[in-house]
């Protein structure tokens, strides 16, 4: 089993890598803002079940095909941008009210708005590079089974997003309330998630960098 010192470490490397804004920080938020706290934690529990999978992936050594590959990496790659285009294109197309806190959940059901967060984490492929890059650092094969290290690690990320992304979601959800009371800003919300779902799309559409 990996040894305190060892998980102490990652810990801090994940609360350093966790508080730091990025696409999955800013699509939870922007969740949180047109639908609520719900679909925000909805959200993150799609993105965390992702990062298992991805986890699981590189135990079992399948993370690598990107390095060895590049064409398995490019087609992942635009496959989850024109997903993210397509949830753009939803966004747009909604009317104010629909994404208002108190309806939205009506309108997407806190499964459909899971199975996004799922997709967009697992049409990353950026998210199994990154778990290759730094779960290895902190596995010992003296220390036991390395899948199971590997996902004790998993686990411990996830539980410091909890933490983290939980203020996120609950500062983000008052944001939303407040724009949903104001008439003139009916339509923001929407349109900030479709702006970011289409932020999202273009960064890692452009993005060929590994």
């Amino acid at each position: 089993m990996i040894d305190l010192s060892t998980l102490a470490l990652f810990a801090l490397a994940c609360l350093a890598l966790t508080t730091t804004p990025g696409p999955d920080m800013l699509l939870i938020a922007s969740r949180s803002i047109t639908q609520g706290k719900g679909s925000g934690f909805a959200t993150l529990a799609g993105i965390q079940v992702g990062t298992y999978c991805h986890a699981l992936a590189a135990a079992l050594g399948l993370s690598q095909l990107f390095l060895a590959v590049p064409l398995a990496y490019d087609v992942v790659r635009y496959a989850g941008a024109a997903y993210l285009l397509y949830l753009a294109w939803k966004a747009f197309r909604s009317s104010g009210t629909a994404f208002a806190p108190m309806t939205g959940l009506t309108r997407h059901p806190t499964g459909a708005v899971f199975r996004q967060g799922l997709l967009t984490n697992l049409l990353n492929p950026k998210m199994p590079l990154f778990v290759l890059a730094l779960f290895p650092q902190f596995v010992r094969p003296e220390a036991g089974n390395v899948a199971v290290q590997i996902m004790v690690l998993a686990t411990v990320l996830n539980l410091i997003g909890i933490v983290v992304n939980g203020v996120v979601i609950l500062t983000a959800s008052r944001l939303g309330r407040a724009c949903a009371g104001a008439g003139r800003w009916r339509r923001a919300p929407q349109l900030l998630l479709g702006t970011v779902f289409t932020g999202l799309a273009l960064k890692l559409a452009l993005d060929g960098k590994r």
